[in-house]
């Protein structure tokens, strides 16, 4: 129901642009939000919006150099990532939350198949 991409790899201090497009019945009824889990870590939250896109939420690590965004026209979520660290590298999943704010304590109903992001120092 939704599908990453936009990842790759990418030198410390670039920039990526991850996208994540769901079916318009999931999206229109859904806050959205990015996780990440790094090889041997737990997933962890990232970055959320809600539903119309009005308030936005980030992880302290990535506040400053991650930016959330959607287009509801689109049904497209996205996170910019600027300033990219080696630390930033993992598997990023986007989700939707149909019941929340998408913010860190949010439950995800929908979850995509994730894209890796690499960074080398």
């Amino acid at each position: 129901d939704l599908v990453e991409s936009g990842g790759g790899l990418v030198q410390a201090g670039g920039s990526l642009r991850l996208s994540c497009e769901a079916s318009e019945r999931t999206f229109r009824s859904s806050a959205m939000t990015w996780l990440r889990q790094a090889p041997g870590k737990e997933r962890e939250f990232v970055a959320g919006i809600t539903r119309s896109g009005g308030s936005t939420y980030y992880a302290d690590s990535v506040k400053g150099r991650f930016t959330i965004s959607r287009d509801n026209a689109k049904n497209t979520v996205y996170l910019h990532l600027n300033y990219l660290k080696p630390e930033d590298t993992a598997v990023y999943y986007c989700a939707a939350d149909t019941d929340g704010i998408g913010a860190r304590f949010s439950t995800w109903e929908y979850w995509g198949q994730g894209t890796q992001v690499t960074v080398s120092s």
